[in-house]
Parts: C-alpha cells; structure tokens; sequence
C-alpha cells in the first residue's frame, strides 16, 4: 500500500511539474540582432522602386538593401542608428512581402553623420 502512494504521489508530482513547464519568452518566437542603419537611404527596386535602408549587423560588414520596415522605428535621414530588433517569422506571409516581422527593442544610439 505504501508503494502505491508513493508512486501516486511521485506521479502527480510530476504531472503538476510538467503543466508548469513553459517555454522562455521569445524562445521560439524570434531572435534578437543589432543593426546598424546608415544614415542615408538609396534607390532600390523591390514590388517597385523604392527607397531601402542601408543595413549591416557588424561594423566590419557591408551594406546591404532592407526592404522591409521596422515597427515601431521611424527613420529620420542624416543619421546613423545603432538598434535591437526582434525578428519574428510569419506563417503565412503575403507573395510579395517579407516572410520575417521586424520590431525594435531598443534605439542603442541615434548619430548625426
């Protein structure tokens, strides 16, 4: 009889753990990255022309066309940001649109160039 209980007890034990497992905040929502935006955007052909960021992740890296958006970030020309953003993909995205969600974290630096 004391078996019994015992394991009774161990499985409910375990049971109530495993409900209250959940996973980590963003752990498989997304990533966090840094980019560096430059301070000018140019002329690039996506859908249609356009006007693109110039984006890189490292200083060491080159620049590359973004063409997508930012949430929450609002682009003011003449400057060169340092930001945090988490990438989200998207289940279903549009034919002609990104298939990954951009949100900004944080604005780490904001430089007149």
């Amino acid at each position: 009889m004391k078996n019994i209980l015992k394991i009774v007890s161990y499985t409910f034990a375990m049971t109530f753990l495993m409900i209250q497992c959940k996973p980590m905040p963003n752990s498989t929502s997304g990533d966090e990255k840094t980019f560096i935006i430059a301070s000018q955007a140019v002329d690039c052909t996506g859908v249609a022309p356009m006007k693109c960021l110039q984006v890189k992740e490292k200083e060491s890296d080159s620049w590359g066309n973004f063409y997508s958006n930012i949430e929450g970030f609002t682009y003011e020309p003449g400057f060169e940001y340092v930001l945090k953003v988490k990438t989200e993909k998207i289940e279903n995205p549009p034919m002609d649109g990104s298939s990954i969600k951009y949100t900004l974290v944080q604005q780490v630096s904001k430089t007149k160039k």
